[in-house]
Order: C-alpha cells, then sequence, then structure tokens
C-alpha cells in the first residue's frame, strides 16, 4: 500500500484537499508549479475530489484559482451534480456561479476563433429541417418541428428560425436570425427578431466583470436540490453499421434512395445503447415520493429496464464515519490504484437506478453531396453547440465513427412512440428560391454567392442595448436543456410519457441535468391515453372486418387516433399484398428454372 509522501508528491493538490487544508491550498495553487486538472488514480481532479468529498473551503479556493468545472469523473457525472449530491445549497450556489461564468468566457473566446476557421470554406447556403413523428396521434399532433436556415459568406453566418420555446400549453414560434460576423480582432453577435423588428448585439470579447451577473437564483438551486439526479449518455461500445437490403429473398441489393434529388446509400446503426442514470441520495423521503408519483403506467408499455443499484457502505459505525466518507476510506487505499475499492466510494452512499434503452439509427448517406461535413456544416454546428445544447448533442452524434459520405437525413427512433429526423436540404437555394442567394455553374460543381446585405441589421430595425448586459438574454445551455425537457413533457402529456423518458436531445447525446419537476399528470390526459390504446388495440383485433365496423366501433375515439390507424391497417394490407405478389413471383421463376431443367 501506498505511503502518505508517496502521495504528497505524486497528488500534492488532492492530497491538500483530502486533508481540507484550504490555507495551504492556496498558497500552492497561486505558486502555479502542479497541475490543478490533474486526475488522480480515481479519475477525480482536484475539485471533483473537493466537491465530492464536500470541503467548501477547498473547493472555493480552486474555483478561486480558476479550475475546470465542466468536467467529469469516471462514472460520467460532473462536478455540479457531485455537487447537488451533497445537499450542500452554498457549495451548489458557488459551483453554479463558476461553472455559468466558464461556459460564457468560453463561448466569448471560441466563436471569434470558430467564425476564423469558416472564412477558408466555401461560401454556401443549406436548410437543416428537424422533426418529430410518432404512430400516436396524440403524440404527432403536439410535436414540434423546425427548419434551420444556414447561410455562411466568409467569415459571416447567419441562421434562421421559428421554433423559440414552450409556454404553458403551446409551442411558441417566432421570426428569428442569429447573424455572427468575425472580425480580426473578435467577433459581433446579433440576434434579430423581424417580429417586432428589434435588434441584440453582443460583442464577442473576454468578459471581466460578467461573473456577478451570472448569479444562479435561489430557485433553480433549490429545485436541483429536490429532484434527481439525471444523466443520459449513449453507449457506443457494440454499435455497428450496416448497408440495407432492398428487394427478394435471393435476389437482394444494397438499399439506395433519393433524399432532396440525391441518391443515398441508407445505412442502420444497431446495438446502439441509450443509458438512463438516476441517482436520489440527496432527497428526503418525500423528494423521493414525488419522484416516483410522477411516473405513469407507460413505463412498462415502453419496456424499459430498470436497474436499482445501491452503493454498499460497509464499516457504518457512528463513531468513526463522517458524512463525506461513510465507508471510512484511507488516503493510502484510496490513492493506491492497487487497492480494489469494490462497491466502496468516498461521498454519501450512492443511490442509482440505471436505464437501458436499445434502439436503431437510420442514416441516408450521400458520396456525392455538394457539401463538405468537416469542412462547412461541423463549424456551423460547433458554432451553435457553444450555447445551444441540442446541437451539441447534435455535434457528438455526426462525429461518430460514420460510414463514408454526407448524413443528409438522420432518424432516430426514441421508445415506441417517438422519432426524430434531421434532414438537410435545398443546397444553394436549388429547390426553392432564396432571397439573396445566388446560384453560380462552375465547370465541375454549383456554388453561391451571397449578398452583404443578409449579415447586416435591416433597415428601420431598431438595437435595443447589449445583449450581454440584457438579464433576461443571459440561458445558459443547461437551462435552455431544462426547458426543452420540460417542453416535450408537456406536449406529450396526452401520451402518458413519464417523467424520466428519453427525448431527443438526450438521445442525439448526453450529460443531461437534473430537470424540473413534471407535475403529477394521473387525470384526464392518462384516462385518454388508456381509452386511445384499448381503441387501438380493438381496432386491431378487428382488423379483418369492414373499414366501416371499424369506424364504429368507439364513437368516443379520437378522430385523428381513428384516422391513423386506419392508415395503419391499410399500409399493413398494402405490404401483405406485396409480399404475396412477390411470393407468388419468386414461385414463377422457380417453376420456369425447373422446366428450363
Amino acid at each position: 500500500m501506498v505511503e502518505i509522501d508517496f502521495i504528497q508528491k505524486e497528488y500534492p493538490l488532492h492530497w491538500l484537499v483530502w486533508q481540507n487544508d484550504y490555507k495551504q491550498l492556496d498558497i500552492l495553487l497561486k505558486k502555479k508549479e502542479d497541475d490543478k486538472e490533474k486526475l488522480d488514480n480515481r479519475g477525480r481532479t482536484p475539485l471533483m475530489l473537493a466537491v465530492t468529498l464536500g470541503h467548501l473551503e477547498s473547493a472555493r479556493s480552486l474555483l478561486n484559482n480558476e479550475a475546470n468545472v465542466n468536467c467529469e469523473n469516471a462514472d460520467g457525472w460532473t462536478v455540479v451534480q457531485e455537487a447537488v449530491a451533497t445537499g450542500d445549497p452554498e457549495l451548489l450556489h458557488m459551483v453554479l456561479e463558476r461553472r455559468d461564468f466558464q461556459r460564457y468566457s468560453n463561448r466569448m473566446a471560441g466563436i471569434p476563433e470558430l467564425l476564423q476557421k469558416l472564412k477558408e470554406a466555401p461560401d454556401f447556403y443549406v436548410e437543416m429541417k428537424w422533426e418529430f413523428t410518432s404512430w400516436v396521434p396524440l403524440v404527432s399532433r403536439m410535436c414540434p418541428s423546425d427548419t434551420y436556415k444556414v447561410f455562411k459568406q466568409g467569415s459571416n453566418v447567419r441562421i434562421d428560425t421559428t421554433l423559440l420555446g414552450f409556454d404553458h400549453t403551446s409551442w411558441q414560434r417566432g421570426n428569428r436570425s442569429y447573424v455572427f460576423q468575425g472580425h480580426s480582432d473578435g467577433a459581433t453577435m446579433m440576434e434579430i427578431d423581424h417580429d417586432i423588428q428589434q435588434v441584440y448585439c453582443e460583442e464577442m470579447k473576454a468578459p471581466d466583470e460578467a461573473l456577478g451577473v451570472l448569479i444562479p437564483t435561489e430557485e433553480s438551486v433549490s429545485q436541483r436540490l429536490t429532484t434527481p439526479i439525471v444523466t443520459t449518455y449513449v453507449d457506443t461500445d457494440k454499435i455497428s453499421f450496416e448497408r440495407n437490403k432492398a428487394g427478394m429473398w435471393g435476389w437482394r441489393s444494397d438499399k439506395s434512395e433519393a433524399v432532396n434529388g440525391h441518391e443515398c446509400k441508407v445505412f442502420s446503426a444497431s446495438n446502439v445503447e441509450l443509458v438512463t442514470k438516476t441517482r436520489t441520495e440527496h432527497l428526503t423521503e418525500s423528494d423521493k415520493a414525488r419522484s416516483r408519483n410522477n411516473k405513469t403506467p407507460l413505463q412498462n408499455f415502453l419496456g424499459i429496464a430498470e436497474v436499482e443499484e445501491n452503493q454498499a457502505a460497509a464499516a457504518l459505525q457512528n463513531e468513526y464515519t463522517k458524512s463525506s466518507n461513510p465507508c471510512n476510506i484511507t488516503p493510502e487505499e484510496y490513492f493506491d490504484s492497487a487497492v480494489n475499492l469494490q462497491n466502496r466510494d468516498i461521498g454519501r452512499p450512492k443511490e442509482i437506478s440505471v436505464k437501458v434503452q436499445k434502439f436503431k439509427a437510420n442514416l441516408w448517406l450521400c458520396e456525392q453531396y455538394p457539401l463538405s461535413l468537416p469542412e462547412q456544416i461541423l463549424p456551423i454546428v460547433d458554432l451553435m453547440a457553444i450555447s445551444s445544447s441540442h446541437f451539441a448533442k447534435l455535434k457528438d452524434f455526426i462525429q461518430m465513427q460514420l460510414p463514408s459520405g454526407f448524413p443528409v437525413k438522420i432518424e432516430i427512433p426514441l421508445f415506441h412512440v417517438l422519432n426524430a429526423r434531421i434532414t438537410f436540404g435545398n443546397i444553394f437555394g436549388i429547390d426553392a428560391e432564396v432571397a439573396h442567394v445566388h446560384r453560380i455553374q462552375e465547370e465541375d460543381r454549383l456554388t453561391c454567392v451571397l449578398d452583404e446585405c443578409i449579415f447586416q441589421c435591416p433597415s428601420g430595425y431598431s438595437q435595443i442595448g447589449n445583449a450581454a448586459s440584457d438579464g433576461r438574454r443571459q440561458f445558459s445551455m443547461e437551462e435552455e436543456d431544462d426547458l426543452l425537457q420540460f417542453a416535450i413533457q408537456q406536449s406529450l402529456i396526452d401520451a402518458g410519457t413519464e417523467k424520466e423518458e428519453v427525448d431527443i436531445w438526450e438521445a442525439l447525446k448526453a450529460q443531461k441535468p437534473s430537470r424540473p419537476a413534471t407535475p403529477n399528470l394521473v387525470g384526464e390526459e392518462e384516462r385518454q391515453l388508456q381509452r386511445a390504446i384499448q381503441a387501438s388495440l380493438e381496432l386491431y383485433q378487428k382488423s379483418t372486418d369492414s373499414s366501416e365496423t371499424n369506424a364504429a366501433a368507439d364513437p368516443d375515439i379520437d378522430s385523428d387516433l381513428h384516422m391513423a390507424l386506419m392508415l395503419s391497417e391499410q399500409e399493413r394490407r398494402k405490404q401483405e399484398e406485396q409480399r404475396l405478389q412477390e411470393e407468388k413471383i419468386l414461385e414463377e421463376i422457380l417453376q420456369l428454372s425447373l422446366t428450363e431443367k
């Protein structure tokens, strides 16, 4: 087993954190001789160790010396999530404030750098369509969709969108443009609200006094401390891509489809697992009960595998156990990589539930697409990912080791009721004319030229202050993620989705924060769902009857549901007829081959 001298030499900052010697820690950090981001043998930085142990003063010293808050431990938990697990509101408040400041600083520094990288790439215009579809009409009717229109000229980028947010019962639509103008010494961002003809401007420079502006509210801290900690990630260790096939048995060939006029190879990604981990050790019994009551009977219908993991807490004798180290792990044990701690760990004993959902993703890949994924699209996604959570998750998804080609369309099924589809189209305004976008046919390729006015503030619009100083514009990625999660949950109320359901943003990639508590929705909505599912089963059982009989089965059935079920039944019959036709053709072929012999 390692000696104290080895720990002090190998992990000097970690050792001071373990002892909570914050005065000596501060002295050592100011010398800047040791790496404050160094991982110990358990995969923790000094800050992660301080937070996990609940050592407030050591954590404050590390944060004041700019230790990175946006990191994870070996199990994928963030510093913020570990701070929540301690149940200490002061520690959580301090970590949240510094985390938001660091994200804001990275955004200010990162956007000008990305715009300079874009400068050398060819100019273009493209549309990214985001769609949600479902076979359950009650869900499909509420699912949002949006098309991002992307303009790029030199180091200038403009992105138009219409889906703004969610307000109580409906998705809020509008007409906004986000314009990024790159300069040699920085960048300018404009948010243009075309409905009210107002423009918010923001200079992308390193912040000086933004730390005091980004203070988390007491409500946000309290909300985190009274709701489960949730993280979701895509486990791609076993992922495999295979080409879809088309045709009859024995005469099958690789499947290809045209998407927006481009011939694409169709692939399926299998063995992809969405893993959702939920921690509740920081919750009171009443908080846990409220969290459990938010679930609905649809969980069983969705077929989610759930496993409870209660961390073993050996050596819980009250006389020497500390709340931050209940397993009484010695530093010699912790810092010795040869020692297997088994289920023991520092921090509160973890109460974890794990859900695993397997799904297949479909990809339409084009070899001869006019745009370059790494040179043109990924920088745009990077740009949006700095402040947009769902673009950050799209970025991680398309950066996986995909087969060759441009992903013109990506389709991801979520559970049994919800699909998400992202499609690229209308390149250079070929399919539909776009104002101020002009196509040029060169010898070997098609390009486009964009007018300067696209990236300027429209005449007659009023500028309302600086976006950076406008308090209502300060949304972190995580707050946006929370809003989207809550919005999708609310929009799927009619389908009875449970509180911890995985949504599109989680499917594209994870790192989910704690979510706003969803109201207990046991009531008319759930009864409506049960009635819809029962009606669906009845109609399916009577599929051999005439459509008129089906129509009269239950006068209370939602008309949209009835229509969808009828279309589904027609599709099933069509597929059955096609299968019989193929079998008939195959039989004729076999008879002909026998006759020739």
